[in-house]
């Protein structure tokens, strides 16, 4: 048999590798990519006279937005949310105003209440190790972090209900918040979406205990979102006091299996700090102020953390044999536990906890935004789409064709993945080039705006 280095060698060296490595380059070395079997054509939309032909099979990227799963796509779908959140910080672009940098706005990190001690590898401001409950000192790579010091106490029913309930507390949150501001704004609740809007991207990153906590930005528009300015009376202030004032209001009642009430809510550390427009490429001032810079890829990176340090599964839970077999944490397995025999009881049906047992019962979107905050997923990729156009009519010498082209496609499934391990690999290698060379030019065009900047 064949070792990994000669089938590497036999495939590099095969007659066909030149077109299969275009494939793979043209869906960034996709982990899994669909294959397509069949053809496309451009035509001419006035005429119907074809300007250009081509058929055989191609590739189609997964769209898996987790990194555990196909690290090119996530990789992409992370650039697209930078792009989305960076356009609602900074605006200039997507439709979004440069004006925005002079609204009210504050970075919001919620966290979920404790459901139990657990173990930590906490420091002083010094850097000193603070000893954990169970008297070590853990390092921060120690899987204990995060797990219970006495599972048998861990209210794990309850922590998986309130994650399950994560994104209705998050939905009360925005709905007082408005509340909160129309009131130290000397106005009627119902009065408020005439003066003002409440403008948020926000994503979700698990804990390595296994409950996620949200980090927002939240902004102050006019009436109309982002292209309006907001009332005379809308300032940092109000708005940092006011989140304080919400976030403390929050309570959602739900019965716990028994049918005793179980109360949710925010956890005690919440971190509100304002957002004004940095000339630094510090992530935060002396003042506990915020930069922009360096705000939106912070914010944008845990889009596609998935589970990230929870170790959990990278795919839905299908049976019991799926949890038996898991190779995660005996902490990220019991979660995953409660949430399946949960979801077995009529009480939380409309939960769908079963559904969700692989994401540790947390229901929600990783990235959401409100529909003001800047612009969309669908707008970013339907201005590649046209850009990806817009170079292969150059390509083909069809630019005359630009406004009149229409392209027509008809592929088929034909199968999911490589062949082998050796392409595997190899798309593997591809993926971290392209993702390496993005980053260069990414680097020289930071580098060149910062110097036209001091200058």
């Amino acid at each position: 048999m064949l070792t990994l280095e000669q089938r590497l060698t036999d495939r590099v060296q095969a007659r066909d590798y030149a077109d299969w490595r275009a494939k793979v380059h043209a869906v960034n070395g996709c982990a899994r990519p669909i294959r397509l079997g069949g053809a496309h054509q451009l035509q001419d939309a006035a005429t119907g006279r074809v300007l250009h032909h081509h058929g055989g099979d191609i590739f189609a990227p997964c769209g898996n937005r987790r990194a555990t799963v196909c690290p090119a796509c996530a990789d992409r779908y992370a650039a697209d949310a930078f792009h989305l959140i960076r356009a609602g910080l900074c605006g200039g672009t997507k439709g979004v105003p440069t004006t925005v940098t002079d609204r009210p706005r504050a970075f919001l990190t919620l966290t979920a209440p404790s459901f139990g001690p657990v173990h930590h590898a906490r420091t002083t401001p010094r850097g000193k190790r603070i000893p954990c409950g169970c008297g070590e000192h853990h390092h921060d790579a120690d899987p204990r972090i995060g797990s219970p010091l006495d599972p048998e106490t861990y209210d794990y029913q309850a922590s998986v209900l309130w994650q399950a309930h994560a994104g209705v507390l998050w939905q009360r949150f925005t709905m007082r918040l408005r509340r909160e501001i129309a009131k130290r704004a000397g106005i009627r609740v119902r009065e408020f979406p005439d003066h003002a809007r409440l403008s948020y991207g926000k994503v979700a990153e698990y804990q390595r205990r296994g409950l996620v906590h949200f980090h927002a930005v939240i902004r102050l528009d006019g009436p109309d979102g982002a292209t309006t300015p907001p009332p005379p009376w809308a300032h940092a202030d109000l708005l940092t006091d006011a989140i304080h004032a919400a976030t403390r209001a929050i309570q959602l009642t739900v019965p716990r299996p028994d049918g005793e009430a179980l109360e949710l809510s925010w956890g005690s550390q919440v971190d509100i700090r304002t957002i004004q427009p940095a000339n630094t490429d510090d992530f935060e001032d002396q003042t506990g102020q915020i930069s922009e810079p360096r705000l939106a890829a912070y914010i944008a990176k845990y889009a596609t953390k998935g589970t990230g340090k929870t170790e959990a599964a990278d795919r839905p839970i299908r049976s019991q044999l799926d949890i038996d077999l898991l190779k995660v944490t005996p902490h990220h397995k019991r979660m995953i536990q409660t949430a399946w025999d949960l979801g077995d009881l009529p009480l939380y049906e409309d939960l769908n906890l079963r559904r969700w047992a692989h994401m540790l019962a947390f229901r929600g979107h990783f990235l959401t935004k409100s529909r003001a905050y800047s612009t969309t997923f669908k707008t970013i990729r339907d201005d590649r789409r046209a850009y990806r156009l817009a170079e292969t009519l150059d390509r083909l010498g069809l630019t005359d064709h630009a406004n009149t082209v229409l392209v027509v496609n008809e592929w088929t499934f034909d199968g999911a993945g490589y062949r082998d391990d050796a392409e595997r690999e190899l798309a593997a290698a591809i993926a971290t080039r392209i993702q390496d060379d993005r980053k260069t030019k990414y680097d020289k065009e930071y580098h060149r705006e910062q110097q036209t900047t001091h200058h």
